[in-house]
């Protein structure tokens, strides 16, 4: 089963929004701390409202204990910039689809220890989507995938 990480968010109804998503399709998220709010934000709530009791929701305390969880599972960056595309691209159950912070994506060393790099097709001049939004399009994509091949 694919899982979902995000690199210390900033934003809690982003965080709040892919929870409820994730829980929806009984897929696990992990926040990789620090985040920009408390775990108790209210927007946090009021997002993933009475779905985030439903959510596997994991805190990892760094990026280093994050990567010790994964052995066996592929890292899958959303990113801008990469040139390959989402629809191109062949997921598998294993893998953990990796988002940035919503104010500078994630750090050069995170972006190389990535196993594979993905971006959503846009407009010229067009500099992102909203996190959650984006979360949501790929997420949707790797499960019909996964759906379609067995």
């Amino acid at each position: 089963m694919i899982e979902i990480a995000m690199y210390q968010p900033d934003i809690a109804g982003n965080a709040g929004t892919i929870a409820r998503m994730a829980a929806c399709f009984g897929l696990p998220v992990t926040i990789i701390e620090p985040a920009g709010f408390v775990w108790s934000d209210s927007a946090l709530r009021r997002a993933g409202m009475d779905y985030l009791d439903a959510a596997t929701l994991r805190r990892a305390p760094s990026w280093e204990d994050f990567r010790a969880r994964l052995p066996g599972r592929r890292m899958v960056l959303l990113t801008t910039k990469a040139s390959g595309s989402y629809l191109d691209f062949r997921f598998r159950a294993e893998d953990t689809l990796l988002l940035g912070r919503e104010s500078s994506g994630v750090p050069d060393a995170v972006h190389a220890a990535a196993d594979a790099r993905i971006t959503i097709p846009m407009q010229a001049g067009m500099r992102s989507l909203n996190v959650a939004l984006a979360c949501a399009m790929v997420t949707g994509e790797a499960l019909r995938q996964l759906r379609t091949e067995g």
